[in-house]
């Protein structure tokens, strides 16, 4: 698939972002939920609503962090008007903290915003040079 920056809208860009990142957490929650589950005991019903509550948890979780990203970059980068590494340092920052807001300390906000943006910004750094 063809690079979409600059041609869709962010909100396009965006959607696209959860859905294929949200998916690919649900998968991971049906493969993780089951050996969770199993490591806690649960069995029938248990493990099937557990594996559940895994699936759309993940999915959930990883949508959110990838459209985050996504809308984040894509308005940095038509603000800005370049296309460079420093799009993905600022989505990734944005979108590690807001990852990591729900724990309400300081420092796991700091520190999941400054290890996100340093993969995105490798990423985008990689990517389009």
């Amino acid at each position: 698939m063809g690079d979409l920056d600059g041609v869709a809208p962010c909100s396009s860009l965006a959607v696209e972002a959860i859905i294929r990142v949200g998916a690919a957490g649900a998968i991971w929650g049906l493969c993780a939920g089951p050996y969770d589950a199993r490591k806690q005991g649960l069995t029938g019903v248990a493990k099937a609503s557990f594996v559940a509550n895994s699936v759309g948890s993940f999915g959930f979780r990883c949508g959110f962090v990838a459209g985050v990203f996504s809308i984040t970059r894509c308005g940095v980068q038509k603000y800005r008007g370049r296309n460079d590494w420093v799009n993905g340092l600022i989505g990734g920052a944005v979108a590690g903290g807001a990852a990591a807001a729900g724990t309400r300390s300081l420092a796991q906000v700091v520190g999941m915003a400054g290890l996100v943006s340093v993969f995105c910004a490798a990423a985008d750094y990689s990517r389009t040079s």
